[in-house]
């Protein structure tokens, strides 16, 4: 059963007599509520004692202008929608109130069908907004706030960073590699900043059409190119209010840096095929894992776009810098997951561990996400195990393994008589190099093999054979 339609409460000022008696006989009739006022005074007076759906009024009032009752709606009802209404002789300054932000105009004489057309867009915005709220509290509340998950000492400094940046208007330039959460950072510092209320929204540079940037990221007006087929507002118009992300920002193109200066600088955007410039109220956070002062060097990136958006810089840190995180993030990822682990489990054996600790993570953060998501797939019950690790982490599934079944090799006791130690053959030997190497480069197999003498393959081939020695052995 469709819900019943809320009656809208509107207040109608307008100072001719006949539209006074008009709106109040017919807005009821609509099914609105009506408050009439006959001038600007009266109906700044009842801005301040109550709240309206939609405020419609003359432009030109004797006391107080069209204008001063709009700004006073602006300071004391915000999500109130204003509607002007005015003679063709003032149509230049309608246009103008609207690109203030006023919702629609209207000319005189208007139909009573005008008025209502409009109100019934007025109502279906207000619902939309509505459902939108609802969804981003349901999701908000389903997501938690944005977690920098990890204790060490780098991640701190990032974490410290972020609170003493979110609470100003500083523009941020996040730098790190493919995969660290540089997004994150910007998600952190957009929910711990004043315009936490307002949207986040996020932009990848590098995806978006060359031909399209311009149009994606300032909106168009109708018939601007071929394909317009209607007004379109920019990403920068639908973040007014809030925080907009542009990640990659060093694959801008460079026409369109210089159109983001003036962004920056004049807080004005330009749709494209428009001639007047719309205000926006945007934070911009920007996001590289490119070296920008090298793009500055090779004539790529604007210089003083750099300077622009380099007010605050925060660098983050990849994760073989902060392997110490490994075994909370794991957690994180697990019961991200699967939300009924109970928070004492143990989510996965020190082996497994081990062998994530002794990977390059060229990847990041991004990557470990995959391979825990890959081990969970294959595992029934926790805790992860080796057995668990995807084929690309093969060596390391092998050493953590080897270090495991063959305690011969990497434990002799040192107080431990000549002669109740067991024969150490060559091959034994063989495989305690080998795996004191790959320890020693946390499981770079080409640096080890290096340091070994020997060919990559080779040292693949011996890792085969200390893993069919591990199996042969008793439990």
């Amino acid at each position: 059963m469709k819900p019943p339609v809320r009656p809208l409460r509107v207040l109608f000022a307008d100072d001719e007599a006949s539209l006074q008696e008009l709106m109040r006989i017919e807005l009821p009739r609509l099914g609105h509520e009506a408050t009439i006022c006959p001038d600007g005074r009266t109906a700044i007076a009842a801005l301040d004692r109550t709240s309206y759906d939609c405020v419609i009024c003359d432009l030109d009032m004797p006391g107080a202008g069209g204008l001063e009752v709009i700004a006073r709606v602006r300071e004391t009802s915000p999500d109130t929608e204003t509607v002007i209404v005015t003679g063709k002789s003032s149509v230049e300054s309608a246009v103008t109130a609207v690109r203030q932000g006023v919702f629609d105009y209207l000319t005189k004489p208007c139909k009573l069908a005008d008025i209502q057309a409009v109100l019934e867009r007025v109502r279906k915005k207000r619902e939309l907004t509505s459902r939108l709220r609802a969804l981003e509290q349901r999701v908000r509340r389903a997501e938690g706030a944005t977690q920098l998950v990890g204790g060490s000492a780098t991640l701190e400094q990032v974490r410290r960073l972020v609170g003493r940046v979110a609470a100003s208007e500083a523009t941020v330039l996040v730098r790190g590699e493919t995969g660290t959460g540089k997004e994150l950072v910007a998600r952190a510092i957009h929910e711990g900043s004043p315009r936490a209320a307002g949207p986040l929204v996020a932009v990848n540079c590098g995806a978006l059409p060359e031909h399209l940037v311009e149009s994606e990221l300032f909106g168009h007006r109708k018939g601007a190119f071929t394909g317009a087929d209607e007004h379109r507002a920019g990403l920068f118009e639908v973040a007014d209010g809030g925080t907009i992300f542009l990640d990659e920002i060093g694959e801008l193109p460079k026409p369109l840096q210089s159109r983001l200066l003036r962004v920056l600088e004049s807080g004005e955007i330009r749709r494209v095929g428009d001639n007047q410039p719309i205000t926006v109220d945007v934070r911009v956070v920007c996001a590289t894992h490119r070296s920008l002062e090298s793009m500055v060097a090779a004539g790529e990136f604007r210089e003083d776009l750099l300077f622009r958006i380099n007010t605050f810089e925060i660098t983050v840190p990849p994760l073989r810098d902060r392997r110490e995180d490994i075994p909370e993030l794991v957690r994180h990822f697990v019961r991200r997951s699967r939300p009924q682990t109970p928070p004492d489990a143990v989510v996965a054996e020190p082996a497994f561990l081990d062998a994530l600790a002794a990977h390059q993570w060229p990847g990041n953060i991004r990557e470990l996400a995959n391979v825990v998501e890959h081990a969970l797939v294959l595992c029934d019950s926790l805790p992860l195990t080796v057995a668990h690790l995807p084929a690309r982490l093969g060596g390391m599934r092998l050493a953590a393994e080897s270090r495991a079944a063959v305690p011969a090799i990497t434990t002799a006791p040192a107080a431990a008589p000549a002669a109740a130690a067991q024969p150490i053959t060559l091959r034994e030997l063989e495989m305690q190099a080998i795996l004191a190497s790959l320890e020693r480069h946390r499981g770079n197999k080409p640096r080890a093999a290096d340091e070994l003498g020997i060919s990559l393959k080779t040292l693949y081939n011996k890792l085969h054979q200390l893993h069919d020695t591990a199996a042969e052995r008793p439990a």
